[in-house]
C-alpha cells in the first residue's frame, strides 16, 4: 500500500511561483511513475505534468509547458511540482497520483491509476 500526502499549495498572486510537494509512504517509490493533476470547481480533472518511473524528463500539459516543472527525488519518495508565472486559471485543487510499473502513458485517466492522493488548493489571485 502506498500513501501519497501533497503539499505546498496556497495563495498566490498572478505571476509569482510555487513547489507543490508529494510525499509517498513505501519503499518502491523509484518503481512508480508519477503524475499530478489539477481539477478547478465546475471543471473535470485534468493532468497537468507526469514523470516516468526511470526519471527522465516530464510530460506536461499544453496549458503549463514552459510555466512548470516535474521532478522526482527517489532518496526522498517525492515528487515535486514547480509552477512559475502563475495564472488565474492554474487556481485548481492538485493531486498526485502514482502508477506501478511500465505500463503508465501520459493520457492515462485518473481513476486508473494505483494510488492518489487527497489534494491541495492553489489559488492564484490578482
Amino acid at each position: 500500500q502506498v500513501q501519497l500526502v501533497e503539499s505546498g499549495g496556497g495563495l498566490v498572486q498572478a505571476g509569482g511561483s510555487l513547489r507543490l510537494s508529494c510525499a509517498a509512504s513505501g519503499r518502491t517509490f523509484s518503481s512508480y511513475s508519477m503524475a499530478w493533476f489539477r481539477q478547478a470547481p465546475g471543471k473535470e480533472r485534468d493532468i497537468v505534468a507526469a514523470i516516468r518511473w526511470s526519471g527522465g524528463d516530464g510530460y506536461y500539459a499544453d496549458s503549463v509547458k514552459g510555466r512548470f516543472t516535474i521532478s522526482r527525488d527517489n532518496a526522498k519518495n517525492t515528487v515535486y511540482l514547480q509552477m512559475n508565472s502563475l495564472k488565474l486559471e492554474d487556481t485548481a485543487v492538485y493531486y498526485c497520483a502514482a502508477e506501478y510499473g511500465s505500463s503508465w502513458y501520459f493520457f492515462q485517466p485518473w481513476e486508473e491509476y494505483d494510488y492518489r492522493g487527497q489534494g491541495t488548493q492553489v489559488t492564484v489571485s490578482l
